[in-house]
């Protein structure tokens, strides 16, 4: 990839359609079809589907059930804090979660929930850099990007291959 290239391209996957985009130091953002701050692409980017097969393959599979840790060259660009908090959510382990001020606590930021909500809210990299891990106090789900009903549907594929049942209950429903 040429260094100051944008790629992206789009995949489908059980939440809906994904936007991909990297650069040559590694994956930038992911989209969802429905964001809550819908983005464009620049008419700069290039399409490429060969550029983004590394961030696809993993994806695919997380989604499968076959990946539980994602191994990419990320590139996200933030602010400082907005970055601190990014690299938090990505010790979150795989289908646990947290709260808001424990995420703030986290980063030494114990008082900074609001901020630290609003870093959450703006992760380039949902999925990946796992955002949807993050629940309110009280265990409510609270916003994200792609909408309550992915947070959820992440949240619970999670569970599932965390504790060994590979389909949920409409899908028993359907084989037996």
């Amino acid at each position: 990839m040429n260094d100051d290239t944008i790629h992206f391209d789009e995949m489908p996957s059980p939440v809906g359609p994904l936007r991909l985009v990297a650069d040559a130091r590694g994956l930038r953002q992911i989209w969802f079809e429905t964001e809550r701050h819908p983005k464009r692409a620049s008419p700069d980017w290039v399409r490429s589907p060969a550029a983004l097969a590394f961030a696809r393959v993993q994806l695919e599979e997380y989604f499968a059930g076959t990946r539980t840790q994602f191994e990419l060259p990320l590139h996200p660009q933030g602010t400082t804090f907005q970055l601190a908090v990014w690299r938090e959510l990505g010790r979150i382990p795989y289908a646990a979660t947290i709260s808001y001020g424990e995420l703030a606590r986290r980063i030494g930021q114990a008082r900074a929930m609001r901020a630290v909500g609003a870093a959450n809210g703006r992760n380039p990299l949902p999925i990946v850099v796992p955002c949807h891990r993050v629940i309110g106090a009280n265990g409510s789900l609270t916003g994200f990007g792609g909408g309550l009903p992915t947070k959820r549907y992440l949240l619970a594929l999670e569970q599932r291959i965390a504790h060994g049942d590979l389909f949920d209950r409409d899908e028993r429903r359907a084989l037996l």
